[in-house]
């Protein structure tokens, strides 16, 4: 079981609320990740679960017990870090099996468990090697195995990806994933990159300065933004939002419009406006659109074989059905 439920939980530092009273549910066996802006609250959120931060006010519950003032050892939790924190003079294995020894375990019983996480890491011919002869990808795998030994009701990453390259982020992505599925444990993942988010998440909640502005799945999040800062926060790239007259026609203070709901033609269309910046990505072509009156540009997504220079005019449609409507309030117009 890790059903964690925070109850109007609040954090401060001194005279500054970095989280203010706040109310949220993640179920048994969820993939729940944190996603918002540096300084968003999101890594304090976490050790608040953890732990390594004391609540102000309000309760966490794990399990349906009072965990607010439990210590972080004694609270069923497994917490893996951006930085790898493995001990460079021990092997693989002695890594894996360090809280199971702290915790006086017995050998047999610590064997078999390390050997279980190993198998499901892919690290079983890596056991008797050091830190130091691994890549970034497998060192994690190893901080990862520390925290699934320990059986625990639930898994906290924070930010576990930041230290690798893209190659590796996408495959270790892809490898959290698979984990979470084999083992049907709740996870809590904190991240700022919102592709991550999109990609592993089962429900998505988006902070903004210590406040919930949303939770939701990610399609959810992203067809239906319930205002101006998650639709901006949600998609890569970010949707277009415009204001003044075109918002006007359409009942709103602000419209919204996704890249790729956006018909660019050379010769015909209901925008006119000439090509700036293209970033061409194979299958993918995007065109950052400068339109008469207007400073941002919008952004446009074309098929690859779309060929258009910059300086080119060229006209935009977007598709009507696909606008975000938001009010003067940021807040979504149903």
């Amino acid at each position: 079981m890790g059903r964690i439920v925070l109850d109007k939980v609040k954090k401060t530092f001194g005279e500054v609320t970095v989280i203010p009273p706040l109310d949220l549910e993640i179920e048994d066996g969820e993939f729940v990740v944190f996603v918002g802006p540096s300084g968003c609250g999101k890594s304090t959120l976490l050790r608040l679960i953890a732990g390594l931060e004391d609540v102000s006010s309000g309760q966490i519950r794990i399990d349906g017990q009072d965990a607010t003032n439990v210590a972080p050892a004694k609270r069923g939790l497994a917490m893996v870090f951006q930085s790898y924190a493995l001990y460079p003079h021990m092997s693989v294995r002695k890594n894996i099996a360090f809280p199971l020894k702290m915790a006086k375990m017995e050998q047999a019983e610590i064997d078999r468990r390390v050997d279980s996480a190993a198998s499901v890491l892919n690290l079983t011919p890596y056991l008797e090697r050091r830190p130091g002869q691994l890549s970034g990808g497998q060192r994690q795998r190893v901080a990862i195995g520390r925290a699934i030994v320990r059986e625990p009701a639930a898994f906290l990453f924070d930010e576990p990806l930041s230290n690798l390259d893209a190659a590796l982020r996408v495959g270790m992505r892809l490898e959290i994933s698979e984990l979470h599925k084999r083992l049907a444990t709740t996870m809590v993942y904190v991240t700022h990159d919102q592709v991550e988010a999109m990609t592993m998440a089962d429900k998505i909640v988006v902070l903004q300065a210590g406040v919930i502005e949303q939770v939701g799945s990610p399609l959810t999040l992203y067809h239906t933004p319930r205002n101006k800062f998650v639709a901006g926060f949600i998609g890569s790239p970010r949707m277009n939002l415009l204001e003044g007259p075109e918002a006007q026609k359409r009942g709103a203070h602000t419209v919204g419009i996704r890249p790729e709901h956006i018909t660019p033609s050379p010769t015909e269309g209901l925008w006119k406006g000439r090509v700036g910046v293209s970033e061409h990505l194979g299958s993918d072509t995007f065109f950052h659109v400068h339109l008469e009156g207007r400073d941002e540009p919008i952004t446009v997504r074309a098929g690859g074989e779309v060929d258009m220079h910059h300086g080119d005019t060229i006209w935009l449609t977007p598709d009507e059905s696909r606008m975000h409507r938001f009010d003067k309030a940021g807040l979504r117009i149903s």
